[in-house]
């Protein structure tokens, strides 16, 4: 029976990176000399023959760096890009970018393409779906990725075993509702994205639950499920349009008086639909979005929303895929700012 490095590290009592450095070496890694003594001791008892392979790549110092997007049109994981993208020529490396619209399946070919090219680290950026075996696949994926070694880091949930830039979803909703309630608005609806979109879920997990505190609790017949994209936020203000809750402001048979979307994208969309409607944004109804894309610079009236650091964002998840490894996943937590503008006045 062949002994795996797998089987090594589980007699030494370490995880599966911390064997493959000891064994093979890292350009970039170190680990302790009590570790790498124990490392070797169960290497040598189990009989162990290291993989050339996997030693060359984990001495070699290559050039590129890999990086996973749902959607790079989306000005959210462009942002992104362009921090790694910086990050990444400051430190020698060369971006090798995979826009994989939110297929499990690609995202495990881009990793497997990456291993073979024997790339310096790879980063997944954006929310994970609430899918227990494809998460646990590419966690399994990177962590022997890194045990050849590589480096990987990710922005999203820490779902992932890897250093993880974890943004601050509900904190940062529920600051948007208190905000929006302080400006005299009691009647939401929300736009919530995909009902198994992780991100979506605690964007609008975070708004519901601080409105419910002040006792506006989001009618459940006014959450509105829809694609996390333009044309999602487009249609889903068109079923709230079509069934009358969102309609003229003097038209007493409404009863929205501001929509909430939980990225920027379906806010624009949303915007859009409602204009063509005939209806007034934001006379008639208050929009609010998140995540403060580049795009909303153009758009009128400016967009209520929260703002992210999604240029450094991408810069802090290169720094912490290039950084020397910890024995536990390093978490950087992001908060986010309400940023309140034109679409979202005080209401009288």
């Amino acid at each position: 029976m062949t002994v795996t490095l797998s089987d090594v590290a589980r007699e030494a009592g370490v995880s599966l990176a911390t064997a493959s450095r000891a064994i093979n070496g890292s350009a970039n890694r170190t680990v302790r000399p009590e570790l790498r003594e124990r490392v070797l001791a169960a290497a040598a008892r189990l009989r162990y023959s290291p993989d050339a392979n996997a030693q060359a790549m984990a001495r070699g110092r290559t050039t590129a760096l890999g990086l996973i997007v749902h959607d790079i049109a989306d000005p959210y994981f462009s942002t992104i890009a362009s921090g790694v993208t910086a990050a990444a020529e400051r430190a020698g490396l060369v971006v090798t970018l995979a826009s994989t619209d939110r297929d499990p399946d690609r995202e495990m070919a881009f990793v497997e393409l990456m291993q073979r090219q024997r790339a310096r680290a790879i980063i997944v950026a954006g929310g994970r779906y609430d899918d227990e075996a494809a998460n646990a696949a590419l966690a399994e994926a990177l962590v022997e990725y890194r045990s050849r070694g590589g480096g990987a880091a990710a922005v999203g949930q820490p779902l992932l075993g890897v250093d993880t830039v974890v943004i601050e979803n509900r904190s940062a909703t529920a600051e948007l509702a208190r905000q929006l309630h302080g400006r005299g608005y009691r009647r939401f609806a929300a736009l919530a994205g995909p009902a198994h979109h992780l991100t979506a879920h605690e964007r609008f997990d975070g708004f519901r639950g601080s409105l419910a505190e002040l006792g506006a609790p989001v009618d459940p017949d006014l959450v509105v499920p829809c694609a996390f994209t333009r044309d999602g936020g487009y249609e889903a203000m068109e079923q709230l349009i079509a069934r009358g809750v969102v309609g003229r402001r003097d038209d007493p048979s409404t009863s929205v008086d501001a929509v909430f979307a939980v990225n920027d994208v379906m806010a624009v969309g949303a915007m859009a639909a409602a204009r063509a409607a005939g209806l007034d944004v934001p006379a008639d109804v208050a929009i609010a979005g998140f995540d403060d894309i580049i795009t909303l610079r153009d758009i009128t009236p400016s967009l209520t929303t929260i703002r992210l650091p999604l240029a450094d964002i991408g810069a802090m998840v290169t720094e912490l895929a290039l950084a020397p490894d910890n024995e536990s996943p390093r978490l950087v937590p992001v908060d986010g700012e309400v940023i309140l503008r034109d679409s979202t006045p005080p209401r009288g």
